[in-house]
């Protein structure tokens, strides 16, 4: 095998470690065992987890001696599969309905490939290239979606969800206190972020990691629907300015996680102008609407935010992480945009497209090009198809669950979550016991690997919770999910009768 490295240099140790031109069969070889052991796997997957507690596995975990390699890919392959990928969440599994985790798109999956093996790092154009230029284009295409205008609004691609919220935050309050005096500490003291009471916690979050502390996230009151309700959030504002605080941001959710809510944008982007605010737009979950054929309307108004949160791993059927920060305006980067002579210098800015002059990271992989492929490969009304199904799928499963006299939706469908509670008609449980026997439906369920579902708590009411994100799930897997939720709640019960019995 010929070296890859420096003829000076003793390379026998490393040539055939390290990915290069003299190790391409090398590479070929144990990425294609690498292929078969995961498609061994996924084709035997039998449920969606085989209900592991932390226990069962971490003594597996531990007992490894990572100063002691193995030697060869096989072996590692073997010991992954004892300690990883036996136990595993499988996404895919038509009875993985839990949180908001989507099967992925298989040319999402492919062009991994390329994003790993080139290892692009896209934070100057001399280390990307044409990558720029690709994930340029692409926040360019979701600005054109949101309906920003063409040549003013720029975006940047983020980890997650959570960083996108947290640097809309943290240019909003750059914002903000540019239109201020005094000061810093108490121009700071004085900001607010109005949210809904059901947003994401990354907004509180960011308050606080921006100095604000988790008390300048106001929590607005929802209305039956849990979408934030505009007049209370006028009504706090008011309250507010006559306090002398300053509304730095209104955040608003497109899709909140637990009832897929998308709160009246319109109302709130008015408000937010009004009082001179930054109106942000979390659209994590319910961005993949953009696309939709059927649904799109429900986003009415997101194209009067100053920014957009967009999670393409979410409705968009992408793999962890590929998310996007949008901006109305592109010069909004501005205030956080930071220079470095060895890396991105001023002097160049304007001559070079050098993503890490809007991103909060330095190193940054190229997930845009997952993106990319599956556009260029499905194309993007099928992928709006695909949520579209979903959101039918949610629809008639609420129907479902209207039949059955032991459930009880909490509020209506809106996207593709459906919270409801198990009732014990006839039994004496209180709130506390009712509760708890909640979280022991969830907990059977995913312990005997049969179904899994999430569970939250509405107004002290510990609720299940099904998320919706499979287009491949059938509506007889979705009853039979009701039936097994059914059935091991009135086996629960009963176990707690011959329990007081005894």
């Amino acid at each position: 095998m010929r070296p890859c490295t420096s003829p000076l240099f003793d390379s026998q140790l490393f040539d055939d470690s390290l990915l290069c031109s003299g190790t391409l069969d090398r590479y070929e070889s144990e990425a294609r065992e690498a292929l078969l052991r995961v498609t061994d796997q996924l084709a035997a997957v039998e449920s969606p987890t085989t209900g592991p507690y932390p226990e069962d596995l971490r003594g597996l975990v531990d007992a490894i001696d990572l100063d002691s390699p193995l030697g060869s890919n096989a072996e590692s392959f073997d010991e992954l599969k004892k300690i990883y990928l036996r136990d595993a969440v499988y996404f895919h599994h038509p009875k993985y309905a839990a949180h908001l985790n989507c099967p992925v798109a298989i040319p999402a999956v492919a062009a991994e490939a390329f994003v790993t093996s080139l290892n692009t790092s896209m934070d100057t154009f001399d280390q990307s290239a044409g990558a720029t230029l690709i994930e340029r284009r692409l926040t360019a295409w979701t600005a054109q979606l949101i309906g920003f205008p063409q040549l003013a609004a720029d975006g940047i691609f983020t980890s997650g969800g959570t960083q996108s919220n947290l640097q809309a935050m943290l240019i909003a309050r750059n914002a903000a206190v540019s239109k201020t005096s005094g000061p810093l500490p108490q121009r700071l003291q004085n900001l607010r972020i109005y949210t809904s009471q059901d947003a994401h916690f990354s907004i509180s979050n960011a308050a606080m990691m921006l100095g604000l502390g988790h008390e300048a996230a106001v929590g607005i009151e929802t209305d039956g629907h849990h979408r934030m309700d505009a007049g209370k959030l006028r009504e706090q504002i008011a309250h507010d300015l006559n306090r002398g605080l300053v509304p730095m941001a209104i955040s608003a959710t497109a899709g909140t996680t637990d009832f897929g809510a998308i709160d009246p944008l319109g109302p709130i982007a008015a408000l937010a102008n009004e009082v001179g605010a930054w109106f942000h737009v979390d659209a994590a979950y319910g961005g993949g609407l953009l696309l939709s054929s059927s649904h799109r309307e429900r986003l009415s108004g997101i194209e009067l935010a100053d920014s957009v949160t967009v999670d393409f791993h979410k409705s968009f059927f992408q793999p962890i992480g590929s998310s996007a920060l949008i901006l109305h305006e592109a010069d909004s980067f501005e205030s956080i945009a930071h220079y470095a002579e060895y890396l991105n210098p001023k002097s160049q800015a304007q001559q070079t497209p050098n993503q890490v002059d809007k991103s909060l990271q330095t190193t940054r992989r190229f997930d845009a090009l997952k993106l990319w492929v599956t556009l260029r490969t499905l194309g993007a009304v099928r992928l709006g198809t695909m949520f579209d199904r979903v959101i039918e799928l949610a629809e008639s499963l609420e129907a479902e669950v209207s039949l059955r006299p032991q459930l009880e939706l909490a509020a209506p469908v809106q996207l593709s979550t459906l919270v409801f509670s198990f009732k014990a008609p006839g039994n004496h449980l209180d709130c506390s016991e009712m509760n708890e026997l909640t979280n022991q439906i969830r907990q059977r369920l995913y312990r005997t690997g049969e179904a899994m579902i999430a569970a939250t708590t509405v107004d002290g009411r510990r609720m299940l919770k099904l998320t919706l994100l499979n287009p491949n799930t059938t509506m007889e897997d979705l009853t039979e999910i009701l039936d097994a939720i059914c059935r091991v709640g009135n086996d629960l019960l009963l176990e707690r009768l011959e329990g007081a019995r005894a």
